[in-house]
């Protein structure tokens, strides 16, 4: 049945009744919320909506971790025929208070005593905020009542009105502003309409083999329109939605719940790929060949893997075995009903991406951005390159620009940015392109490969532009690297800033005699130093002379969201970063032009 809005997608999930709709923690144990449960508390909060005075139209705010919550407020608020205004529940409670005065939120959801307080003290620059909802939090102030209240005293609406309102919202009306990460000035509030996230859930389902038998652990944060979009696909296909406790706890919640299925960004890929070569370096030498054996056998039998097929003779007797001894126990590690996952947000590294699918773990990388609901190209079962993000959805259309741009038409684009027409106009052409901002390419087979950002292309001293997401994620490939920034704009040479993986560091260090105690001291280290030259060698024996890093400095600290470095959607805030580590930058260069 095919679906014009997202409330058109509700009222199908809500016949689906499951025992296991939803699943999350209640007192260290996985329980179940059946469809049933979940339909009340909407027809419940739709109820508590109406009383509040919320009108179509109206912004309703939300900052939230993933739970049982989230939908439920997400579908009640559009069901009312009112827009939802996600807020990272990472963000800081004066920039949360900024998008939720720039929506003109008249009701404010938030999640914790600590978020509230926070934003009860800003409320002044939110004066159309008349209502706090605190979920799984108390307060004494009289404009705040609790989430379980709010369900206490509202009967739910009857299913007919209920009905008779989420079917008065057509495809053209918003219903969503997705803030953008804002990795410069401040964010812009992306305007979605029903019939935008409506055509892209249809769209992407024709590349995905998702249906009511699995089960999918969520643990992005849906306040990210990948998860979110995700989310509605399972809810219409009446998929069972896990909701991991945190990023931190990924790993132990794939055990309890053996997920069929998830999507993450890159960083996450990169983490686990990290921890397998950790425990790989801590075990035995026999160990180790075993696996860079297995590692071989992978790599001959990649062109099997992505067309989904066993290799022959010899090869397939070696697959079979490096399954059993190795990769078998990767996909334990997943739960053991693994079957496959997408990638979107960034560019993911070709070298994860080739282990990943080589160790049998099948992940569909994808591109879209939050201005296009999300999806624009997606890889899919027997349609698989690797290094691209795939054919485009069914709809979309795309062509490159004269100076490499991405440039995308179709249903799911963006109504525009909120109160800012100019942006929009910017963004969205005469023609109706919008401008993704990207630069990449477009195969004879029609497969996109991203290049890099068109405003991170550095432009060295001598003209020459370089494209530094290629050669950050090959840095990251090697397993004693976290993270890379490349560094080099209107200089002679390029530099980076690179953050070991300390864990596999402080393994090696332990091996060739080197205290670990004291981080900054490890750095210091001259066979440190040496061993990151090497790998920054290993790199550079693969880029043209101008793109080769000449130089770089260790940091003792990740890069992180808390410390201000990462957008809540964990790309690099590069002009942070620039100006926080500017002294190290430029001591990079002094020393360099020393020694020249």
């Amino acid at each position: 049945m095919a679906i014009a809005t997202i409330n058109d997608l509700f009222l199908i999930a809500a016949g689906h009744d499951k025992a296991e709709c939803l699943m999350h923690k209640v007192d260290g144990t996985y329980v179940s919320i059946p469809t049933s449960e979940l339909v009340e508390n909407v027809h419940r909060l739709a109820t508590a909506l109406e009383t509040m005075g919320v009108k179509r139209g109206d912004r309703v705010a939300l900052m939230a971790e993933n739970g049982p919550h989230w939908p439920a407020i997400d579908f009640a608020t559009l069901a009312m025929g009112a827009v939802l205004v996600p807020i990272y529940p990472t963000l800081t409670s004066d920039q949360a208070a900024y998008i939720a005065n720039d929506c003109g939120a008249s009701v404010l959801f938030v999640e914790g005593s600590d978020r509230l307080q926070g934003l009860l003290g800003e409320r002044g620059d939110m004066p159309k905020v008349s209502r706090f909802v605190v979920i799984a939090g108390e307060s004494s102030d009289a404009s705040v009542v609790s989430l379980k209240q709010l369900l206490a005293d509202n009967q739910p609406m009857d299913t007919s009105v209920f009905q008779a309102h989420a079917k008065t919202a057509k495809p053209d009306d918003l219903a969503t502003f997705i803030y953008t990460s804002g990795t410069t000035g401040n964010p812009k509030g992306v305007m979605l309409t029903h019939g935008n996230i409506a055509s892209n859930v249809e769209a992407c389902l024709e590349c995905m083999n998702i249906h009511s038998g699995q089960t999918s652990l969520s643990f992005l944060p849906l306040s990210h329109s990948f998860e979110r979009t995700i989310d509605y696909i399972y809810f219409y296909r009446g998929v069972t939605i896990a909701y991991a406790e945190s990023v931190q706890t990924v790993g132990e919640n794939f055990g309890e719940v053996k997920p069929h299925m998830f999507v993450s960004v890159p960083r996450v890929y990169e983490k686990v790929l990290a921890r397998v070569h950790e425990n790989v370096a801590k075990g035995s030498p026999l160990k180790q060949k075993i696996f860079q054996w297995a590692e071989g056998v992978a790599r001959d039998a990649l062109p099997y893997r992505l067309r989904e097929e066993s290799p022959p003779g010899l090869l397939g007797i070696k697959l079979a075995l490096a399954d059993k001894l190795v990769f078998g126990k990767l996909k334990d590690r997943l739960g053991g009903r693994f079957e496959f996952a997408f990638s979107g947000g960034a560019p993911l590294s070709p070298d994860i991406a080739r282990f990943f699918w080589g160790a049998g773990i099948q992940i569909y990388e994808g591109y879209g951005l939050s201005e296009t609901s999300p999806v624009l190209t997606v890889n899919r079962p027997g349609a698989v390159k690797m290094g691209s993000v795939g054919p485009t959805i069914r709809g979309v259309e795309l062509k490159i620009a004269a100076d490499g741009e991405i440039l995308a038409k179709g249903p799911n684009i963006m109504k525009g940015y909120w109160n800012l027409p100019g942006e929009t106009a910017e963004a969205i052409d005469a023609d109706g392109w919008f401008h993704t901002g990207d630069i990449g390419e477009i195969d004879d087979d029609g497969f996109l490969k991203i290049t890099d950002r068109k405003k991170e292309i550095i432009v060295n001293a001598y003209g020459k532009n370089v494209a530094p997401a290629p050669i950050e994620n090959s840095l990251k490939a090697s397993r004693f690297i976290e993270q890379a920034v490349v560094i080099g704009d209107q200089r002679k040479f390029l530099s980076a800033l690179i953050v070991p993986d300390f864990a596999t560091l402080e393994i090696w260090a332990g091996e060739n005699s080197l205290a670990t105690d004291d981080r900054q001291a490890l750095l210091a280290e001259r066979k440190v130093r040496e061993l990151y030259e090497q790998e920054v060698a290993a790199v550079n024996e693969r880029l043209a002379k101008y793109e080769q890093i000449r130089a770089f400095e260790l940091v003792p600290n990740e890069f992180t969201i808390e410390t201000g470095e990462l957008t809540p959607t964990q790309k690099i805030k590069r002009r942070v970063i620039g100006t926080k580590y500017g002294d190290t930058i430029e001591g990079i260069y002094t020393k360099a032009e020393n020694r020249a």
